[in-house]
């Protein structure tokens, strides 16, 4: 029996198929591209002989795998297939481009095809209100054919479908969303600006909006009882719910898992919250 590595397709519909060392996978490869096609028949039974050596240099060069094996290599981490947005991992994302998006300005890792990227500023009234609130988000218009991989940080990556609804979120959760949502930055109803910087970003209409949070989330239900949550660790809200400001001066040495927040969102009514395990990276000392 040979070793494991990657031999020509025994069914002939790809190039190579993978072998494990007992039997053949579902991993194939086709002009150097990893991905994944069941075996349409039995793999080979026990005692079955072994798969021929790999062919030699053929027209394209011989076969790239040739020499390697490995989880980086037997198809392991290839490409999820599908079309819209999909989620590669829990910390990466891939958009195919079937309509323009929006995507966070820095957050392309990798792009395949005709892909063209363009500074989105969403206009002067919002380059105002994040001027003003610090809530807002850099946006690239990003258009074309092919495919856009994006991450941000290596963070957990969500993605949310919404339809002819709307949702709130903090503009530096917001990794990318389809061209048909509207967007604005909208004050948190029930905040003075006295309590200062509670503001987030609203997106509304039909699409799908892919979020990022440090660590797995929580998805709370108000509508089971009044929640609170610390602005820092808070990253969404259906737009629905009932907002206002809870003070808490007397416990702020006690209240989250900062230095003593002396204010929390306070939320009421069904709907969602979302909050995550992390108030973010800690502030970076003033340099003198």
């Amino acid at each position: 029996m040979s070793a494991a590595g990657w031999q020509p397709d025994p069914e002939g519909r790809h190039e190579y198929r993978y072998w494990d060392g007992t039997q053949w996978t579902e991993h194939v490869s086709n002009g150097g591209q990893a991905s994944v096609a069941p075996l349409g028949a039995p793999p080979p039974q026990a005692g079955a002989t072994a798969p021929p050596p790999v062919a030699q240099a053929q027209a394209g060069g011989g076969d790239p795998w040739a020499g390697l094996s490995g989880d980086l290599v037997d198809g392991t981490y290839s490409e999820v297939e599908g079309v819209g947005p999909m989620k590669q991992n829990s910390k990466m994302l891939r958009v195919r481009l079937d309509q323009p998006f929006m995507a966070k300005q820095g957050s392309m890792v990798a792009y395949q095809g005709n892909v063209d990227f363009a500074y989105q500023g969403g206009g002067a009234a919002k380059f105002l209100k994040k001027a003003f609130t610090g809530e807002g988000l850099d946006l690239m218009a990003v258009s074309g054919q092919g495919d856009v991989f994006l991450a941000d940080e290596g963070k957990d990556v969500h993605i949310l479908q919404i339809t002819n609804g709307g949702i709130s979120v903090s503009g530096k959760a917001v990794l990318a969303f389809s061209s048909s949502l509207e967007w604005n930055v909208e004050r948190v109803k029930g905040g003075s600006m006295m309590a200062g910087g509670l503001f987030n970003t609203t997106l509304r209409g039909t699409g799908w909006v892919a979020i990022t949070t440090d660590g797995q989330p929580v998805v709370l239900n108000p509508a089971e009882a009044a929640t609170y949550a610390d602005a820092d660790a808070l990253i969404a809200w259906s737009v629905n719910l009932q907002t206002s400001i809870a003070s808490s001066f007397k416990a702020s040495a006690l209240i989250g898992r900062g230095s003593g927040e002396a204010f929390q969102v306070a939320f009421r009514g069904a709907g969602f919250v979302i909050v995550q395990p992390s108030e973010g990276p800690p502030p970076v000392p003033a340099s003198n």
